[in-house]
């Protein structure tokens, strides 16, 4: 995008909301000790105001974005280059609390180069008190999403730029935390340009996408219509539909050849589960700290009526170069709090043949993540559902399998280890491995047998030869554990789910 053609804080919402549903909070700003102490400064303010059009440079307001009430903060750079000082901090703040109040999701836009330094000390703690606001926001449930404007640098991406739940940028915007002019000086060189720019932040899996502002209603839009339409319970099936789940009696297939049949090439994968059976979906990028794994997809998606979080293994991301290591648990992990502050339901999908068994796997923390993605998912609040719906390979597996109620497909199976990698261990050659995977119990059927699955979803005869109608079927299955799980009482259904695991193998 031209920097020319880049819209100030009043041209954003023009763009951004509803004709005519702007209600400004603004009042006049708060006098800080820097005006009153030094003249100068204070003509800086006057002459900012006079060419930016604003007081402050900080927005705040309400409206209304595809008929959704928002509130919204807005950074103006053309006033002081969008510096944060006290008056500035004030009124955000005071414009978080403000949505916190009405209950209304907060959409910020940030364009600054960092603090104002005319005011000193006291401008740079401003980030300490918006951070504190932004959090309480979060934790009172309400959604935080977040667009980067050209440009976010400093203390502003330090602070309320970084905590959006979704995270969006504009096409080219500069984005990042040390200014170019300061590293010149401190280095004597340039800063490298393309380091600090959106495109590099989504490829570094720390923002989720880049959006031109024309395009940022409809992002907006749907981010809300997933996180805040409830389904109808009243109209939700009190019993699974016909033909999506089967007794294990009927399903009892040879745990050798379920190993081999989720082997197949042509078995379905997350990603075609939520192109078939998912009506909505909106994948989010990376850890938002660094990281990114081609072969776990974090998501919102809505099964018919429900809305989720979604965290799936997608097999052919799970290259034999690059398999699910530490960086894909803890991506996984972000959606485990993106669930637990929306209070949406999480469901995973497992489909792996096993964490990575690597050096950088190891010095990367792998046994840490698969510890706390156990701890994250058995604490949460919010309703859980797994689904094997293919391998579950080791501890890759069971880092995504502690939840409320748990899904198999017919040919799925979950064990502590491959069966080659098991019967390289009792044996010393992988020559016993359909006879460990038949001893061990790892089947569908014997998963269910031990409390492990709850409820089967039949392949006729195989998912690979019916892929549409396996995913369609296994959609459905989610679809109604999820209405199933939303009537229950929050403490009952939890005091269910630490019930289930303390009682396993007695």
């Amino acid at each position: 995008m031209n920097a020319a053609a880049r819209p100030g804080a009043h041209a954003l919402l023009d763009i951004l909301l509803d004709p005519g549903s702007f209600q400004s909070w603004d009042v006049d700003p708060i006098p800080v000790a820097a005006q009153r102490d030094y003249p100068e400064y204070q003509a800086e303010r006057a002459a900012a105001a006079q060419a930016s059009g604003v007081q402050e440079s900080v927005v705040s307001g309400r409206g209304q974005i595809r008929g959704r009430p928002v509130a919204i903060v807005a950074g103006e750079f053309g006033f002081l280059a969008g510096s944060i000082g006290v008056a500035a901090g004030e009124r955000l703040v005071l414009a978080v609390e403000r949505a916190t109040r009405e209950r209304l999701p907060l959409v910020a836009a940030p364009s600054s180069g960092g603090t104002r330094m005319q005011e000193g000390a006291v401008a740079f703690v401003q980030m300490i008190k918006i951070t504190q606001a932004i959090v309480e926001h979060k934790r009172a449930g309400l959604p935080y999403l977040v667009y980067l404007r050209d440009p976010t640098t400093g203390g502003v991406f330090a602070s309320w730029g970084s905590l959006g739940h979704v995270t969006a940028a504009e096409p080219g915007a500069r984005v990042g935390f040390l200014g170019p002019r300061v590293y010149r000086a401190l280095y004597g060189k340039d800063f490298p340009p393309q380091v600090q720019t959106a495109e590099n932040l989504v490829a570094r899996g720390l923002i989720d996408a880049i959006v031109r502002p024309e395009r940022l209603a409809a992002l907006t839009d749907r981010v809300l219509a997933l996180i805040q339409d409830a389904p109808d319970l009243d109209a939700a099936p009190l019993e699974p539909p016909p033909g999506v789940s089967v007794p294990a009696t009927e399903v009892r297939t040879d745990a050798w050849e379920a190993v081999q049949r989720s082997r197949r090439s042509s078995r379905p994968h997350v990603a075609q589960l939520l192109r078939i059976a998912a009506h909505d979906v909106l994948v989010l990028n990376g850890t938002g700290a660094g990281e990114s794994h081609p072969g776990l997809l974090l998501t919102f998606a809505r099964f018919g009526q429900a809305s989720c979080v979604l965290l799936g293994q997608d097999r052919p991301g799970q290259e034999a170069e690059r398999p699910l290591g530490p960086d894909a648990l803890r991506q996984a992990r972000r959606g485990m709090r993106l669930a637990d502050e929306l209070g949406l339901p999480l469901v995973t999908v497992i489909d792996t043949a096993g964490a990575a068994l690597t050096v950088a796997a190891e010095e990367g923390g792998l046994a840490g993540e698969i510890a706390r993605s156990l701890a994250d998912l058995v604490a949460l609040q919010a309703p859980t559902v797994a689904l094997l719906m293919g391998q579950g390979s080791g501890g890759g597996a069971l880092a995504l399998a502690a939840a409320d109620r748990v899904l198999a497909a017919q040919h799925a199976w979950l064990s502590p280890l491959s069966p080659e990698g098991a019967s390289s261990i009792v044996y010393r050659d992988t020559d016993h491995a359909a006879e460990l995977a038949r001893r061990q119990g790892i089947g569908a059927a014997e998963l269910c047998d031990q409390g492990i699955v709850d409820l089967i979803v039949p392949e006729r005869p195989d998912a690979a030869d019916e892929p549409e109608e396996f995913c369609r079927r296994l959609g459905a299955a989610v679809e109604w554990e999820l209405l199933s799980l939303a009537r229950l009482d929050p403490a009952q259904r939890l005091a269910q789910r630490s019930a289930r695991y303390r009682r396993l193998g007695l």
